[in-house]
């Protein structure tokens, strides 16, 4: 590193970043040592430390130092390129052929008059719709709004709540778009663990017991895993979330409507803030940037309020055509049989897996989740044989090495294939283990 000032040292580590002459993960001189090399005063280098830290570069293990983030800020390339004749299973996305057609919604949307400044940011229609699918799964919807998004609510929500260096509970392994946005907003992950019905009531409970902020959970569907909370497993995190009743608790709520099994919310009387959100990107399709969220006044307030003084509001476009395509009788039906299909392909791929020897688990949503020992050789292996996978790095903090597998456009005779070359894949790997 190097600079003069605060500001300067911190850009001279962000460049180094951004090279790649310095990883996640790094350890950084300390404050003293930093402002001799550098010839600066020790207050200069605490300064730059603080910087890197609030822009979620930097987080401080104490005694242990300072190291760089093991989920950056700096920008991230671009997904994989899948080459042409690849089956592609790591890319996460719904099959297009599930999503509603977009050209009846273009009919029925209420053009006839274009938004204003000044006019309300929110269609009072769509929210009234909202407000029912919230309250019909037993979800308060007196305070509601309209935002750009599962990630964007998470991160209004986050920085209404929190102060950079303050910690969130997160799941391991859990989507990269939520730990990238923790780290870039300067707070810490705390990762606690998982099975198929969801977070583990004690792992969560050790968790919260680190000086916890806030915690993101997914009630279904959970990505990477399919993971799903019934009915027990809510109570059990209710007891547990009762003990923590200033933990901001946001629900991510994605695949509402194709996640194939009910939600049971985690949210609690004790529960002061709270917010779950429904993004309908992956029902309606990814492009609909559009999320409802219902959760306390005061956070719901808050959004708002931060939202008018930034981007404002949600296109009133996209706000009719989710409610279009959400509200039409014809798109419910689509997206029942959707949610039924999503289920079939998934349950086709554990099937095949499990008659290959291979142990998964997942009951809702379009992931199935691979422990094994090398991820890095299977997916390469796989790649060989046509299989685009996701390699379970991006995904987990302290989870054991994974690939994920995206089922929601795998008909099951490829799932049978699928699953034999994953367990030839692995052969070498268990052999080498035996």
């Amino acid at each position: 590193m190097a600079g003069r000032t605060a500001a300067e040292i911190a850009a001279s580590l962000e460049k180094r970043l951004a090279s790649g002459a310095a990883k996640p993960g790094d350890s950084l001189p300390t404050v003293r040592d930093l402002a001799r090399k550098l010839g600066v005063s020790p207050a200069t280098t605490a300064a730059a430390y603080k910087l890197l830290r609030s822009r979620g570069l930097t987080t401080g293990l104490g005694r242990r130092g300072t190291r760089l983030a093991p989920h950056s800020s700096m920008p991230r390339a671009a997904a994989s390129y899948i080459p042409e004749g690849m089956v592609d299973l790591a890319s996460g996305n719904p099959d297009p052929a599930l999503l509603p057609p977009l050209e009846p919604a273009l009919r029925m949307a209420r053009f006839d008059a274009p938004a204003l400044y000044g006019g309300a940011s929110a269609d009072g229609a769509l929210l009234t719709f909202a407000a029912a699918e919230f309250e019909a799964d037993g979800i308060p919807s007196r305070a509601t709004a309209v935002i750009g998004g599962a990630l964007d609510a998470i991160d209004r929500i986050l920085r209404e709540h929190l102060r950079a260096g303050d910690r969130v509970a997160v799941e391991d392994p859990s989507f990269p778009g939520i730990t990238d946005l923790v780290s870039a907003s300067g707070f810490v992950p705390m990762p606690f663990a998982l099975d198929e019905r969801g977070p583990r009531p004690e792992a969560v409970e050790a968790t919260l017991r680190q000086a916890c902020h806030a915690i993101v959970i997914t009630p279904r569907a959970q990505n990477p895993t399919g993971a799903a909370i019934d009915k027990d497993r809510a109570a059990d995190l209710r007891r547990v979330l009762r003990r923590s009743p200033d933990v901001v608790l946001i629900e991510n709520d994605y695949a509402a409507p194709i996640a194939g099994v009910p939600i049971f919310p985690l949210r609690t009387g004790a529960n002061e803030r709270w917010a779950l959100i429904r993004s309908t990107s992956k029902f309606l399709g990814p492009d609909l940037r559009v999320a409802l969220m219902a959760g306390d006044e005061l956070t719901v307030s808050r959004v708002r309020g931060r939202q008018a003084l930034g981007t404002r509001w949600v296109s009133h476009i996209l706000q009719q055509l989710v409610l279009a395509l959400w509200s039409d009788p014809s798109s419910g039906r689509r997206l029942a049989r959707a949610a039924e299909i999503y289920a079939q392909r998934r349950q086709a791929l554990q099937t095949a897996l499990t008659g290959e020897g291979i142990a998964v688990g997942a009951r809702s949503g379009f992931n199935v989740w691979v422990p094994l020992p090398d991820e890095g050789r299977v997916v390469h292996a796989l790649a060989n044989r046509g299989w685009a996978i996701a390699a379970g790095e991006r995904f987990r903090i302290r989870a054991g090495p994974a690939i994920r597998v995206t089922a929601s456009m795998l008909e099951p005779p490829d799932a049978a294939r699928f699953a034999a070359d994953l367990a030839e894949a692995l052969r070498p790997s268990r052999s080498t283990c035996a």
